[in-house]
């Protein structure tokens, strides 16, 4: 099999920009620019509609330029698991210097177009928000399960960003979507954690809490984190930023997130944490989705 060293042309062409569009991530990349323009139109009246599109291209490149420098810190690490061995950094598709370069313009890019389309506060939350994930997320995740309480931070900002893009300022509006996406980052988390255990490990990764082991203990504390959410899904409710009808859904979508954890709690098996991560990734876009459909 040819090497992207050995391709020319329009092969290499090709299989450089297949590498970049890997380095970015574009799916968790996707979902943050999502959350961040979920929080713009939840909080403005009207919907600037270039506006909503700058917010949602410069949220998808901050968080393309944080992976990539958590991919370039991580570097040596990710060559000892299986799951990311074939990231273009370890396989020599990208350099570390490409991948430098491709981190800065992204970043760069992304503050140029939010300080343009929005306000020196989003601006701040942003630059502090790829710090907290690219340089203490990031060294962290080898300290001990901290580092997921650390995560958490950037991985909940987009939605207050999205916000404070379109007001200016931090509401407890603002807050209450952040701790919505907070509290769901720890069931996320924690189920890719059990997951990916063996992994993790062989890069020295401690995201586990209660010693690291998967028992019954992170079970438990897994389905607590995930009770939180049922009560948290109802507060935009309670506070006239949406209706009840979407407090149903979240309800609904809450309750059959927690039953997910029952079932780890039960067995500890590897099908049952597969089900609790699933079920975070259908939560939030749907709850977020329903509690936007409920504003109009």
């Amino acid at each position: 099999m040819a090497t992207i060293d050995t391709l020319h042309g329009t092969d290499w062409v090709a299989a450089k920009a297949k590498a970049y569009w890997e380095l970015l991530k574009f799916r968790l990349s996707l979902l943050v620019a999502f959350s961040c323009a979920f929080g713009y139109t939840l909080a403005t009246p009207t919907v600037n509609w270039s506006t909503l599109t700058l917010l949602f291209v410069g949220g998808l490149l901050l968080s393309g330029s944080s992976i990539t420098i958590n991919q370039i810190l991580e570097r040596n690490y990710d060559k000892l698991m299986t799951r990311t061995m074939n990231r273009p950094i370890p396989t020599g598709r990208v350099t570390v210097q490409e991948a430098l370069v491709f981190a800065i313009v992204c970043f760069a890019v992304s503050i140029s177009i939010l300080l343009y389309s929005s306000n020196l506060l989003t601006v701040g939350l942003s630059v502090l928000s790829m710090i907290l994930y690219s340089f203490v997320y990031t060294p962290l995740k080898r300290v001990g399960p901290i580092a997921v309480f650390v995560g958490a931070i950037p991985g909940a900002l987009p939605p207050l960003l999205g916000w404070v893009a379109s007001t200016g300022k931090i509401t407890y509006e603002a807050l209450i979507i952040f701790g919505i996406q907070f509290i769901w980052q720890f069931p996320h988390f924690w189920a890719i954690a059990w997951l990916a255990d063996e992994d993790y490990k062989k890069a020295g990764f401690k995201l586990l809490p209660f010693g690291g082991q998967r028992d019954l203990n992170n079970a438990i504390q897994i389905m607590i984190y995930t009770l939180f959410l049922l009560p948290l899904g109802m507060l935009p409710a309670k506070f006239g930023i949406t209706g009840i009808d979407s407090a149903i859904v979240a309800t609904i979508c809450g309750v059959l997130f927690l039953a997910q954890t029952f079932s780890l709690m039960k067995t500890g098996s590897r099908v049952s944490a597969l089900r609790i991560m699933f079920g975070s990734f259908f939560y939030l876009p749907i709850v977020q989705i329903a509690y936007l459909i409920d504003k109009i």
